[in-house]
């Protein structure tokens, strides 16, 4: 396996890669672009990967476009930061100069967290598909106010629609065309946004996985269950740096979350200082409240029920979802699966047995299997 990490660790300040090899061809490469690099540019524009003895060289990791008109310039000396990202590649994604046509574009598939997560929440499951189709990379995304990209300060209004069209922006700049789009969640509308969004036709056919999410009015939560607006609310409420993160999570199972979920969310509490003393969120609290708000008002019926040539999206159900799927919402989908055209494009609806809202934590093993699909159907 070949990890390659770009940032500003190093003494000079400038980026510093770290090369780690073994000798299995089928290991997924890693690679790290976080948000505090002097010029992610630079340090993309001199990334080298060494495969046993054939050096293989990659400028700007060149990708066509979801919308050419989107790409940034060849001119600009450093193009802004939109989102920090982790790039996971199969042993047999072969680099090339952004300008050389003799390699095809690489497959790419974007996956997309959700309310309160990071693009490290599917590092684990990327790992698996990198390792299954060699030929594929996937694109790890820290959405605005969350994860590293929160340092990063996004003009309103934070939205499904805004978040939905930083992405795109990324993969404008990265020069990328993905086939496959993933979202978990508030994440899964953000997919469905991002399709909405981008130039009709497309380019080529896109599948969307909108991981236990509707496309209209979201209703979380029942009687017992973690209510994400009462989690969110009740975290604005905790001092911004905390001194413990047992506190924290003793906090949250007194305020009646369930132990998973207050598990999970100490999991964004990073230290403020080497000594590790005290820890502070790594999000804007104040602007996933927006985010979220937006996530249970957004109402895509419209774009899922007129879906444009070469679009095939994927519902899929969790069996013990904490969303409340209404009657009314799978009717539609069955509904819009009716209308699915003859050219690749239209509505599927999936169920994931035994598993809960979280659906690559609670049954990788199914989600991973129902997703397989697409990159056998667009095997490179």
């Amino acid at each position: 396996m070949s990890a390659v990490s770009c940032s500003t660790a190093s003494s000079s300040g400038g980026c510093g890669f770290r090369f780690q090899s073994k000798t299995s061809i089928h290991s997924p490469n890693f690679i790290r672009i976080g948000t505090n690099s002097q010029s992610d540019r630079f340090c993309m524009h001199r990334l080298e990967l060494v495969h046993g003895t054939r050096k293989v060289r990659g400028s700007s990791i060149r990708m066509a476009l979801v919308d050419e008109r989107q790409s940034t310039s060849n001119d600009v000396a450093e193009p802004p930061r939109i989102l920090a990202y982790d790039l996971v590649q199969g042993a047999l994604v072969k680099w090339r100069w952004k300008d050389d046509k003799s390699i095809p574009d690489t497959p790419t598939a974007v996956l997309l967290h959700g309310i309160l997560g990071s693009g490290k929440n599917w590092g684990t499951f990327a790992r698996r598909l990198a390792h299954e189709f060699p030929t594929w990379q996937f694109l790890l995304v820290d959405l605005r106010c969350h994860g590293d990209s929160a340092s990063l300060k996004k003009r309103g209004p934070h939205s499904v629609a805004t978040t939905a069209s930083d992405v795109l922006k990324l993969v404008g700049q990265l020069r990328l065309t993905p086939r496959v789009l993933v979202g978990h969640s508030f994440g899964g509308k953000v997919v469905l946004s991002m399709v909405e969004q981008a130039a009709k036709p497309l380019p080529r056919p896109v599948r969307a996985w909108v991981l236990d999410a509707t496309p209209g009015k979201v209703h979380a939560g029942g009687d017992g269950e973690d209510h994400p607006r009462e989690l969110i609310s009740f975290l604005r409420k905790l001092p911004k740096v905390v001194l413990s993160k047992r506190e924290v999570l003793k906090a949250l199972l007194h305020e009646g979350f369930s132990n998973d979920v207050a598990q999970w969310v100490v999991t964004n509490l990073r230290p403020t200082g080497p000594s590790a003393s005290s820890f502070s969120w790594t999000f804007d609290l104040d602007g996933i409240a927006e985010l979220y708000q937006s996530y249970e008002d957004t109402n895509l019926w419209n774009f899922v029920e007129n879906l444009p040539r070469g679009v095939h999206v994927n519902f899929l159900k969790a069996e013990r979802s904490l969303h409340r799927w209404a009657l009314k919402d799978l009717q539609r989908i069955h509904a819009a699966e009716e209308l699915a055209s003859e050219e690749g494009g239209g509505v599927e609806m999936h169920v994931l047995e035994d598993a809960g809202h979280w659906v690559h934590t609670d049954n990788p093993d199914g989600l991973f299997r129902i997703l397989s699909s697409s990159f056998q159907v667009l095997r490179a």
